[in-house]
C-alpha cells in the first residue's frame, strides 16, 4: 500500500487543495472590489461521505464564462476541481459591485486557520507513520 492511498492523508490533501484554490479565488474577489459589475464567489466546501469517493477527477470543474466579445480568454483558473459557491446576499453598490472587503478578509483569515490546521494534521500523520516504521 502506498502512502498516498491512505485515507486521512488524501483527505488532508484535498482540504490543502481547497484552501489552496479558495485563497486564489477571494484575492480576484479582492482584487476586483471597484470592477463594476463585479460580483464575489467562493468555494463549496469538500464533502468526505466515505475515503474514496471524493478524488480531485470526480468534482466537476470550474471554467470562465466569457459573456462578452471584447473580453479576454482566461486561463490558468479554469482547472479548478471545486464548486464555486455564488450566494449574491451581500448590498450592491452604484457601480452594481457586490465584493465587501470585510466579509473577504474574515473568509481569508478563516480559510489560512483551516491551512494551518490541515498542515498541521498532515505533518503530525506523517510523523506517526514515521515512528510506526521506527524512522523516528
Amino acid at each position: 500500500m502506498a502512502i498516498t492511498d491512505l485515507p486521512i492523508l488524501s483527505m488532508l490533501r484535498t482540504r490543502l487543495q481547497w484552501t489552496q484554490e479558495r485563497q486564489r479565488v477571494l484575492a480576484e474577489n479582492v482584487a476586483n472590489a471597484d470592477t463594476p459589475d463585479y460580483r464575489a464567489r467562493d468555494l463549496m466546501p469538500p464533502k468526505f461521505e466515505a475515503p474514496g469517493q471524493v478524488t480531485v477527477a470526480s468534482v466537476p470543474g470550474v471554467s470562465l464564462v466569457r459573456t462578452e466579445s471584447g473580453h479576454l480568454a482566461g486561463f490558468g483558473g479554469g482547472g479548478s476541481p471545486f464548486r464555486t459557491d455564488n450566494n449574491n446576499k451581500y448590498e450592491v453598490r452604484p457601480s452594481n459591485n457586490a465584493v465587501s472587503l470585510e466579509d473577504q478578509m474574515m473568509k481569508v483569515a478563516a480559510n489560512q486557520m483551516d491551512f494551518q490546521a490541515a498542515t498541521a494534521l498532515y505533518t503530525r500523520s506523517l510523523n506517526l507513520i514515521k515512528t510506526a516504521i521506527g524512522k523516528r
